[in-house]
């Protein structure tokens, strides 16, 4: 769901005076309201404090009408199109794209009319000349310097692998079908400065529209198709450039998070579960699209169905909840942090309905364009590093839920068999956290003994 840009009135008074032709020792004052909003930043999440200009979707002096997207914003979790409450024109722009801003600051002016422009262009002016809390988030590791040369060969190649060829979705609407180039007011002076061909750029933005970063690729791409590189040794060793880096936005809300779990009390059980049915089921409807993330997924909702206590979450101490439903969070890696996309009522979705359901969750968290409601609804956690070859790990417990279940490879194991000869197995370990306020040792037990059961026989995953 889209979300709406706050913004308020700051208005401008003219008075006009005039006789009063019965009271002629008498004047009265009538006030006409020059119409100038600020557009804030927008809360786009529960954990939001600040958040960064991606891009303006509309230059300077646009009309804008009610419920049209305006910016978009990177939130500590995903990049969202925000939308503006009201009808006017995009007056003046504060924030640039790259830059950062505090939640409730204002990144924009909005003008009722086009005669108030020039006002509010004014005001804005006036604002960032007396203003020092608007503050970029450009630094030497994130974005390529581009008022010195390109130091080395191996340096400039880096740096074009990093800004390496977006995927664009769609072709832009205002572009018309192509002929027309939609770039932001910014990629627009920042192209026309360094010299830059706007028409053989590829941009990273909305549908396509191209973004002050897609010029600066284009930038060093030239220089290193100018500059001839020679053989690099090994052209898949990533440069880094030594020095403090800041934390990206999702970084930050990641590192307080973490800070923030660290004052709940939990504790661990591990399990080991026999993998060989589940395997087997997965190798005989994976050509129908199921993954097996949601095999996992939908094993352990179907265990918290039967142990509603490992689903719970207690926020402030004193009580705890019982969650009506059952979404089940799977950590997912993204570029520059890690994001928790989440299966809703996963209990009760059919096996392919939910595989699909995973694999649309995973392409929009790729792209940062999961909602809120797609990553912060999540009741019990899932981390899988299984596909690494990981064996064994703990997790951390995400704030505000009761548990998360670390999930490593499944591997041939030799075991012992009932009848005390020695077999070969495919087994796999789990380990749950959990919040000990509200689980207990004997609750995770339980829990994880029905999971077994699930998973040995999963006859029940493709009801």
């Amino acid at each position: 769901m889209a979300h709406l840009l706050n913004s308020s009135f700051t208005p401008t008074t003219t008075s006009l005076r005039r006789q009063s032709p019965s009271l002629p020792h008498r004047r009265s004052t009538t006030q006409i309201q020059a119409k100038i909003r600020e557009i804030f930043m927008p809360a786009l999440s529960s954990t939001m404090t600040e958040g960064k200009i991606v891009s303006w979707i509309k230059s300077e002096g646009e009309k804008l009408s009610k419920g049209e997207s305006v910016v978009v914003v990177e939130s500590d979790k995903a990049d969202m199109d925000v939308e503006t409450f009201y009808d006017g024109y995009l007056a003046a722009i504060m924030v640039e794209e790259g830059g950062v801003a505090a939640v409730g600051s204002a990144i924009a002016l909005l003008a009722e009319t086009e005669d108030e422009i020039a006002l509010a262009v004014s005001k804005a002016k006036d604002q960032s000349s007396s203003s020092s809390s608007v503050e970029t988030s450009s630094s030497p590791a994130q974005e390529p310097s581009l008022s010195s040369p390109v130091e080395s060969n191996s340096v400039a190649v880096a740096a074009v692998k990093t800004a390496a060829a977006p995927v664009v979705v769609s072709t832009h609407p205002a572009s018309d079908g192509g002929k027309r180039i939609v770039a932001s007011p910014y990629a627009k002076k920042l192209a026309k400065e360094l010299n830059v061909d706007l028409s053989g750029v590829v941009g990273s933005g909305p549908m396509g529209r191209i973004v002050a970063k897609d010029v600066e690729a284009a930038v060093v791409a030239s220089a290193v198709a100018v500059a001839e590189p020679t053989p690099v040794a090994s052209k898949q060793t990533p440069v880094v450039e030594s020095g403090s880096v800041p934390f990206t936005t999702m970084q930050g809300a990641v590192s307080r998070n973490m800070v923030e779990s660290l004052a709940v009390p939990t504790f661990r059980v591990g399990y080991t579960i026999t993998t060989d049915a589940l395997d087997a089921l997965y190798k005989k409807i994976k050509s129908k699209g199921v993954t097996m993330t949601a095999l996992l997924a939908k094993a352990t909702a179907l265990a918290l169905a039967k142990h509603p206590v490992i689903n719970s979450s207690c926020r402030d101490g004193k009580s705890f909840t019982y969650n009506s439903n059952i979404n089940v969070a799977v950590a997912v890696a993204i570029d520059g942090g890690l994001i928790t996309p989440v299966l809703q009522n996963a209990d009760k979705v059919d096996i392919y309905s939910l595989s699909r359901k995973w694999k649309e969750l995973v392409d929009k968290a790729r792209a940062k364009q999961l909602q809120p409601h797609e990553y912060s609804t999540g009741t019990f956690t899932l981390s899988n590093l299984g596909m690494f070859g990981v064996d064994r790990f703990d997790a951390i417990l995400p704030p505000g839920t009761g548990a998360i279940m670390a999930v490593g490879a499944s591997e041939p194991t030799v075991v012992a068999t009932k009848d005390g000869r020695i077999g070969m197995k495919t087994q796999m370990q789990v380990n749950v956290t959990a919040d000990h306020r509200v689980i207990y040792g004997a609750d995770l037990a339980q829990f994880l003994q029905t999971l077994a059961k699930i998973i040995e026989d999963p006859k029940d995953l493709t009801f």
